[in-house]
């Protein structure tokens, strides 16, 4: 079992050291669960009212805290918790699945594929003809990498992603279980006939660096360009991207949220869980939508929106509250 001293770990995130502890830590819990050889934090002032019955010994917190540690306490004080957390939490991860070897005999390659070095790939994947893997790339069991696709280096990839033809995927990106990127855009015509008629989706995907995107997601193809993503987004468990559509830099999307065909997200958009987006929208840089709006047109950059269908944050909010009165008004 790993322990640090809390010297050590002040070591790791820079922060100042309030009080004096020599009790050592061996992992880390929120606070009300927290024991004395675990570190938690405190990350906003409301939490601060849980550190008196918490057993934690050390706290990681926020430079505006006000409370004392205590005696045989200490607190260690940063600009960002939640940051410095996110360091102390790799101090003590436990270990990723281990490979025997590199390459496992039931995976099958095919020869004219190009693997880089210290490139591992798990039991029972498939990787195709022409694909290119860079170094130092973790492909889990049963991964599936159709023709022509090319994956960067040190790229994460867990077990039952597919990832299909001439789809390409930039470097030091993760790929949750059970992702699919490049399945079929959602086209189709009515035909006098034959009914629903398939219009062929023939481009492909194109994700940048950084990406992660989150357990039984969809990524579709382009109809014949290429939907892209650009570096740094975070994409959430659940959630659908449709054909074409373009995210712009270090956009985030929450669970089950969804955009039709066509969206263009700017830089740094947020789109929360369950919001839906209309096909051929604009989303300016910076836009945040709201848990559960649905947008049926362009947003402005710089613009927070609520509601079915979507309006401005604080007019949303001002129907909402004309809403609740009229209704409480109608029972009296």
């Amino acid at each position: 079992m790993r322990s640090y001293s809390i010297q050590e770990i002040n070591e790791v995130i820079n922060g100042v050291i309030y009080g004096n502890t020599s009790q050592s830590i061996t992992a880390t819990e929120q606070l009300e669960k927290a024991s004395r050889s675990e570190i938690s934090f405190i990350g906003n002032k409301k939490y601060e009212k849980y550190w008196s019955t918490s057993n934690a010994s050390i706290a990681v917190v926020n430079e505006d805290i006000s409370i004392e540690p205590g005696e045989d306490r200490a607190f260690i004080k940063v600009k960002n918790a939640d940051l410095a957390m996110s360091q102390i939490l790799a101090l003590f991860a436990p270990p990723t699945p281990i490979f025997h070897n590199n390459i496992h005999r039931t995976a099958t390659i095919d020869e004219t594929a190009i693997i880089g070095e210290g490139t591992k790939i798990g039991a029972g994947c498939y990787i195709g003809p022409k694909v290119e893997i860079g170094a130092n790339t973790i492909i889990y069991p049963n991964v599936t990498i159709l023709d022509q696709c090319t994956i960067g280096k040190n790229t994460i990839i867990w077990s039952g992603t597919v990832i299909r033809e001439r789809c390409h995927i930039g470097n030091d990106c993760i790929i949750h279980p059970n992702a699919t990127i490049g399945a079929d855009g959602f086209g189709f015509r009515p035909c006098t006939e034959k009914g629903l008629v398939k219009i062929p989706q023939i481009g492909n995907v194109i994700i940048g660096n950084g990406v992660e995107i989150g357990a039984n997601s969809c990524v579709d193809r382009g109809k014949f360009s290429s939907t892209i993503l650009g570096d740094g987004c975070k994409i959430d468990n659940l959630v659908q991207i449709g054909h074409n559509s373009k995210l712009g830099k270090f956009c985030i999307m929450a669970g089950n949220s969804g955009l039709a065909g066509s969206v263009t997200l700017g830089n740094g958009v947020i789109i929360g869980g369950s919001a839906s987006i209309k096909d051929h929208t604009t989303i300016g840089d910076g836009a945040v939508i709201g848990a559960g709006s649905g947008v049926t047109g362009d947003v402005p950059a710089g613009k927070t929106m609520l509601g079915y269908p979507a309006v401005e944050a604080r007019d949303a909010l001002k129907q909402w509250a004309i809403l609740k009165r009229m209704v409480c008004s109608s029972k009296k």
